[in-house]
């Protein structure tokens, strides 16, 4: 599983998770944040790589399908909490935080019961640059007061407007996620149930 490239970058990117975590809780500023961006950084880059290596090298695997999702998921939602641990923003700011992490929990379980039913969702385009949005604001907000000014705007600041873009991109996206799902499951709860076969007739019994 481990044996392959795409994957390895793919794990690479979860152990790069708690790493990123412990230099801004431990790590005083500027030192801590701009490190913490730079493994962030690593993470989104290896986010492009495993899958482009994987279609690029025919290395597509059952393992690498099943945990690219995971360290995602798992990278967007402890970058937002530790964020918000910290105060680096705080207030209504935490609401598209928690619109995020609802759409990721969201499609998580739709994809799970889509699977079970053989059916595929394709990611669209809005939710592509839902997801450039995001990586990039995040990136923005794990820099934070250390970095510099954009004319009137502090990096934070651009960072919490890019969050609250994604936030309306994912409500989109995430309701579209929501009415395809729905329509499978709504066809699967009225789908015929299977025919038994007929059970063959036992042989009779021989006379002694």
């Amino acid at each position: 599983m481990l044996n392959k490239l795409p994957n390895i970058l793919t794990f690479s990117r979860i152990i790069a998770i708690p790493v990123l975590v412990a230099l801004l809780l431990f790590v005083d500023d500027p030192l801590g944040s701009w490190l913490a961006f730079a493994a962030y950084t690593f993470a989104c880059v290896t986010d492009f790589f495993d899958g482009y290596l994987a279609r690029a090298w025919h290395q597509q695997s059952a393992f690498g399908r099943f945990l690219d999702p995971i360290a995602d998921k798992l990278l967007v939602a402890s970058v937002l909490l530790v964020l918000v641990g910290i105060h680096r923003f705080s207030g209504l700011t935490v609401l598209p935080a928690a619109v995020i992490l609802c759409r990721e929990i969201l499609v998580s379980g739709l994809r799970e019961f889509l699977a079970e039913v053989q059916v595929s969702v394709p990611v669209t385009t809005l939710a592509k640059w839902k997801t450039g949005i995001q990586m990039v604001a995040l990136g923005f907000l794990l820099v934070g007061p250390s970095g510099p000014d954009f004319g009137p705007l502090t990096t934070t600041e651009v960072g919490i407007y890019g969050l609250w873009g994604a936030a309306a991109l994912t409500l989109i996206t995430g309701y579209d996620y929501l009415v395809a799902g729905l329509r499978h499951i709504r066809l699967t709860d009225h789908a015929p149930a299977p025919k038994r076969k007929p059970r063959a007739p036992k042989p009779a019994a021989g006379k002694n």
